[in-house]
């Protein structure tokens, strides 16, 4: 089994409780803000806590139809949260799971840097292509600079 990954890291000027919070409800602001990326992100399974499971129904934008992801952690004192597709055609025939490992940090100027590192399992030897690759992470990167200034409209939304 190979792996792929990315890397993403974008800096705020919001700390990283805020961000944390806003992020927590992606599901619900990514359609909001990016819809031709996220038709909808619904709860198949749990109630939003860790194990819940998500069903994300892309939007036009994206190469893929559908994906399942199960919620794996949430830690709001570490800022961090994790979370694995494990089923859908964003799986490309060639992975078994993609992981997201998401951590908030902290910056000595008040803001935070959100990192986002994603994890591709293969079945085999083939691997996303890179143009995937770099696809996701610019997408990875617009969507969160859209959640950022969506929370930065609707304060009410980290309150």
């Amino acid at each position: 089994m190979t792996t792929a990954s990315i890397e993403v890291e974008v800096a705020s000027t919001y700390p990283a409780e805020t961000v944390f919070k806003v992020f927590n409800k992606f599901h619900d602001i990514a359609p909001k803000v990016s819809p031709q990326a996220f038709k909808s992100i619904e709860i198949l399974e749990g109630d939003g806590g860790v194990g819940t499971i998500r069903l994300f129904t892309f939007g036009d934008d994206i190469p893929f139809t559908s994906g399942k992801f199960k919620q794996d952690v949430i830690d709001a004192s570490n800022f961090t949260y994790n979370y694995t597709f494990f089923e859908g055609d964003n799986l490309m025939g060639i992975l078994d799971s993609i992981n997201h490992h998401v951590k908030i940090v902290p910056s000595a100027e008040g803001g935070c840097v959100f990192k986002q590192t994603v994890i591709y399992n293969c079945k085999g030897d083939e691997k996303p292509p890179v143009d995937v690759l770099n696809f996701e992470k610019e997408l990875y990167e617009k969507t969160y600079k859209a959640m950022e200034a969506y929370a930065a409209a609707h304060p009410e939304v980290y309150n």
